[in-house]
């Protein structure tokens, strides 16, 4: 355990102060991923019951206020369950950009080591492009298994709205 730690450690000493914030964003997407499917899993179809039963106790409505009502009904249902999505996505356009700024900063590092020592300091060479490399690689995995994961969370939730959709065209037959 104490070998793990360590190279984790030496992980994120070589990926620099980009890399932490790589790793928060990772982390909460990965929270706001979570809570998505415990939600699908624990609260996804009380909710639908809850809807179901707003619907089939409203009062009697004409054609053109009953569909507002419906419509209404179907966007707050669908607002609830897509919630923290939309952060997801945000999180998956933004961790490459960070991993780009890591990037950045681990050239900026190696220019700089270039500059005073000259090409004869491997290791502060090295470490600039570790810094570049590790970064860049951190954001573009975490950003690739976010963005299938919101992907996968989007279509799915899409679907029960839909199902909603249709049981409520169901009810009011």
């Amino acid at each position: 355990m104490d070998r793990l730690l360590d190279q984790v450690a030496a992980l994120f000493g070589a990926g620099g102060s980009v890399l932490w914030l790589i790793a928060a964003g990772a982390v909460l997407m990965w929270l706001l991923i979570l809570e998505r499917y415990w939600f699908i899993s624990r609260e996804l179809r009380p909710l639908q019951q809850r809807y179901r039963a707003k619907w089939s106790n409203r009062s009697t409505l004409s054609g053109d206020a009953r569909e507002r009502v419906k419509a209404g009904l179907l966007r707050r249902f669908a607002t609830e369950a897509t919630r923290s999505i939309a952060v997801v996505q945000v999180l998956t356009s933004v961790l490459p950009l960070l991993g780009l700024l890591g990037t950045v900063t681990g050239m900026i590092r190696l220019f700089e080591v270039m500059t005073v020592f000259g090409t004869g300091n491997v290791r502060g060479i090295a470490g600039g492009i570790s810094e570049a490399l590790i970064t860049t690689l951190a954001g573009l995995v975490t950003a690739l298994s976010g963005l299938y994961f919101a992907s996968h969370l989007r279509h799915r939730l899409n679907d029960e709205c839909t199902r909603l959709a249709h049981a409520l065209e169901h009810d009011d037959a």
